[in-house]
């Protein structure tokens, strides 16, 4: 039998870049179908590899889940680390959400994910920070004398904003208007970022 051939299928096993292929169509699933569709096997089937080549990388499906949250994260404070101040620091997470819909709502949904894992905790950890140095950067009379509490206010405001526009719920009230410039507005409201 020939070493690069597994399975009864008698696809290769090897790939370019198995993960990144195996991620990249596990995100096209789930900007479509949702994270419940995913499936180890016709991800490999859409790899062109056997039906066992995902789990050499992944483990399993909440394996696959993981990485993907992490890859998320890793992605969103990146964004975050490029904010001029609090309100930037706000539009670029929904900025982030609207360019990324499927890691938005795989990174935000815990029972998906293995929780304990390095990679995902490491990158969760960095985008809160960022948020974090975005809130405290804020002097105390614009914010508020509690900066944590500032930051849970700043997050779901971004969090919950970004999770109503994918969810169509603000089609009305937005309407034609960017998003951005909306939300930018609303964070005029109620925090001064100057």
């Amino acid at each position: 039998m020939n070493p690069a051939k597994t399975g009864d299928s008698a696809r290769p096993y090897h790939h370019g870049d198995l993960r990144r292929a195996i991620l990249a169509a596990a995100l096209d699933v789930i900007t479509v179908d949702g994270p419940s569709a995913l499936s180890l096997r016709d991800l490999a089937r859409r790899a062109g590899v056997s039906h066992a080549a995902p789990a050499h990388h992944f483990k399993d499906r909440t394996g696959l889940l993981t990485a993907i949250a992490a890859e998320g994260y890793e992605l969103l404070a990146g964004a975050l680390a490029e904010a001029e101040d609090l309100r930037d620091a706000g539009v670029r997470y929904v900025r982030f959400a609207r360019e990324h819909p499927a890691y938005f709502q795989v990174m935000f949904t815990p029972g998906l994910l293995r929780d304990n894992d390095l990679e995902l905790t490491t990158a969760r950890t960095l985008a809160g920070e960022r948020l974090r140095a975005a809130v405290t950067a804020v002097p105390a009379e614009g914010r508020g004398p509690d900066a944590r509490l500032a930051g849970v206010a700043a997050w779901s405001l971004a969090h919950g904003f970004a999770t109503l526009l994918l969810s169509h719920n603000l089609d009305g009230p937005v309407g034609d208007q960017d998003p951005e410039e909306v939300f930018r507005a609303l964070t005029g409201m109620l925090f001064r970022s100057r």
